[in-house]
């Protein structure tokens, strides 16, 4: 059987505790792949500050695809009108699967499982994926809901204050995002001269 793990995102931009957290992951769960998913229209991040879909996934391939063990899906991207739910992302990709032998791994923050009781149908998840749970700065088990809690697989990552907010307000700033994110990421900011309006 194929393991799949599956990290959703904004992706604004992808840095390099994305890469790190992955590859924790994987290594962890003995994954096969790592598939990175941008979303089209996250529905608890309607900020103005998250910019064109298009630009997120191009920065994702860069980002991501060097590695043979991650692949950047656009299963999301490529339905821009629909909110990007992550049950209805799981059932596209249960049905995509259907004639493989695999089994899907779902990666999210502790951040995410705390917000859960908000999501599209939470229970539902847990029927189409395990559901893997890092941690993530600021954010503690303790406040997740126990229901979901003793539901979760919860895989130690190294704690890393990257965050894409930084970066934004580093690009705003005019300061230096070297190897916070890989450098194709940003040389991509700087060419198409992205976050630099807010």
């Amino acid at each position: 059987m194929k393991r799949y793990g599956i990290f959703g995102g904004t992706f604004n931009p992808p840095h390099t505790a994305h890469l790190i957290h992955a590859e924790c992951v994987r290594d962890e769960m003995s994954l096969d792949k790592v598939i990175f998913i941008p979303s089209a229209n996250p529905p608890l991040k309607t900020s103005p500050g998250v910019i064109d879909a298009a630009h997120r996934f191009n920065m994702a391939k860069l980002a991501f695809e060097h590695d043979k063990n991650f692949e950047v899906s656009n299963i999301e991207i490529n339905s821009p009108d629909e909110t990007s739910y992550t049950v209805s992302t799981l059932l596209k990709l249960k049905e995509l699967y259907k004639n493989d032998d695999v089994k899907l791994y779902l990666i999210i923050g502790m951040d995410n499982l705390i917000q859960l009781p908000q999501w599209k149908t939470p229970n539902k998840l847990f029927s189409m994926a395990e559901v893997l749970v890092i941690n993530r700065p600021g954010y503690y088990i303790e406040d997740a809901p126990e229901e979901f809690v003793r539901r979760v697989v919860y895989v130690p990552v190294p704690s890393l204050e990257i965050s894409s907010t930084l970066i934004r307000s580093r690009v705003q700033l005019g300061k230096s995002i070297k190897y916070l994110v890989p450098e194709k990421v940003k040389n991509y900011i700087s060419e198409n001269k992205l976050y630099k309006n807010g």
